[in-house]
């Protein structure tokens, strides 16, 4: 089923004969087809020998090319109608999935297992733990005056969002897992100007849910005070926790050995990958209690550059793994019904 995006491409879902009434216990395959590349500024696709280019090859076509190559096999194998499969593929992932999230709420609510098909990582690591994600836009209101003339009449909005920097990246804790990043500032109209308006985008990033939930208290605390010796300004924010994180749990760590001993059978590295900082849209399904692990795409390097490959051989190896555990499963499910 096309389900449209909105602002965005639509999104696919599309359900087994057995998860066609009801997500409970069935497994959900996660992808997205949209990739970070502006129309025109990376086109084309080429195959040297064992590696291919292109916009997206490794984040994340390849990994949408794992699960259709494993679903033929699935259904060459007559197991598909007994086996609860939902596959979601969303168009917004690479700016947070502000639209999917309700659609990959509602399809995977229940579900036993999500597997997502984002990029392999280094000797194959499956990753069982994201950080979350946030973002604050910042914006300065001030007063306008003339620089040479009427300097002490104005209110320097720029001024008051350095100060506003300054105070929040101290608020990074490398050993708790907790950053913020002033990304992108903006601000004045003119050098003999003293600017009305000055504004920033701030990234947060974050191990645990209740600690960007505190992060973003905290961060509206000190940029209010980091103000108050700038005369005439006031500062509004948008924006918070945008995905929470994908929490290390027990029952993902569960699903992630399920997932390695087939990893392994197919000839994959089967390790557990580190704590990963960017975000994924496993971390919406572990936020509804899902087991869920990620990067069981192919391998590759280049994540968001012109220079963006894959290695062919991996994708057949990734393939295989998800189709050995989908067999398995099959099994299982045949077992207990």
């Amino acid at each position: 089923t096309m389900v449209p995006g909105g602002d965005f491409a639509p999104h696919l879902v599309a359900c087994s004969d057995a998860a066609k009434n009801s997500a409970q216990g069935c497994i959900g395959l996660v992808g997205h087809h949209d990739t970070v590349f502006p129309p025109g500024s990376f086109e084309g696709f080429t195959l040297e020998g064992d590696i291919a280019r292109g916009p997206g090859v490794l984040d994340m076509k390849g990994g949408l090319t794992v699960v259709l190559y494993a679903l033929r096999a699935v259904a060459e194998r007559g197991l598909l109608s007994r086996l609860p499969l939902r596959l979601v593929i969303v168009s917004d992932e690479e700016i947070g999935s502000p639209d999917s999230t309700p659609l990959l709420q509602r399809s995977l609510r229940g579900a036993s297992a999500a597997l997502v098909f984002e990029a392999g990582r280094a000797a194959d690591a499956i990753i069982t733990a994201r950080k979350g994600t946030g973002g604050i836009r910042t914006i300065i209101a001030g007063k306008a005056a003339h620089a040479g003339n009427h300097h002490q009449q104005g209110a320097n909005a720029i001024w008051a969002l350095a100060r506003i920097v300054d105070r929040v990246q101290r608020l990074t804790d490398y050993g708790q897992g907790i950053t913020v990043n002033a990304g992108t500032i903006t601000g004045g109209e003119a050098r003999n100007t003293v600017p009305a308006h000055a504004e920033a985008s701030f990234d947060l990033r974050f191990v645990h849910l209740s600690d960007g939930e505190a992060l973003v208290e905290r961060f509206r605390a000190a940029a209010a005070l980091a103000i108050t010796d700038v005369a005439g300004t006031q500062v509004q924010f948008e924006g918070g926790v945008k995905r929470p994180p994908l929490e290390r749990s027990d029952n993902n760590v569960a699903l992630y050995r399920e997932y390695a001993s087939h990893a392994r059978a197919a000839g994959l590295g089967y390790g557990e990958a580190p704590l990963m900082g960017g975000g994924s849209d496993a971390s919406t399904t572990a936020a509804m209690g899902v087991p869920s692990i990620d990067g069981l795409g192919p391998r590759g390097k280049g994540f968001h550059t012109h220079g963006e490959f894959i290695e062919v051989p991996t994708l057949l190896a990734r393939a295989e793994a998800l189709t050995r555990m989908l067999v398995a499963r099959a099994a299982a499910h045949h077992a207990a019904v």
